[in-house]
């Protein structure tokens, strides 16, 4: 009877300690349950930030593909308004050397029809003097008859 004593004392500490080892256990589960919730709750948090992090990522790449576009645009108005530019220099140049070359040619021009109208001018007033000198010695002849003529009458 002492031995089923001992036996029974034993098989309700066995008892206790397996019903404190289940509750354990259910704490355990449930420390394990709330930990792999927040386990399966972290990794939908990293995957919806993996996604978002792809999708910056996309933006980002797409950002910089629009810059190195609107760069080489820029790049090529820039080029092609130099282009222009250098054009138009050109032709102003070209424009300008001819402008100057007509203008030499009517200064030579000028001076050439002002040598000529100087030399007519001294050819007229040379004849001019020569008609006049006639014309006093015709005077002076005529004169000198008008006086001839009183002086027989």
């Amino acid at each position: 009877q002492e031995e089923k004593k001992q036996l029974t004392l034993k098989v309700e500490e066995l008892e206790r300690k397996l019903e404190t080892t289940s509750a354990q256990n259910i704490e355990f589960l449930q420390v394990i349950a709330k930990r792999e919730e927040s386990i399966h709750q972290c990794q939908l948090r990293l995957e919806e930030k993996t996604r978002e992090c792809s999708s910056l990522a996309r933006q980002l790449e797409m950002a910089i593909e629009d810059a190195k576009k609107q760069v080489e645009q820029t790049r090529e108005r820039a080029i092609s308004r130099e282009r222009a530019a250098q054009s138009k220099l050109l032709d102003l140049e070209t424009q300008l050397s001819r402008t100057k070359t007509e203008l030499n040619q009517l200064r030579r021009s000028k001076e050439d029809a002002q040598r000529r109208y100087e030399s007519r001018l001294q050819d007229l007033k040379d004849r001019l003097e020569q008609s006049e000198s006639t014309n006093r010695s015709m005077q002076n002849y005529v004169q000198f008859l008008k006086s001839s003529y009183d002086n027989v009458f």
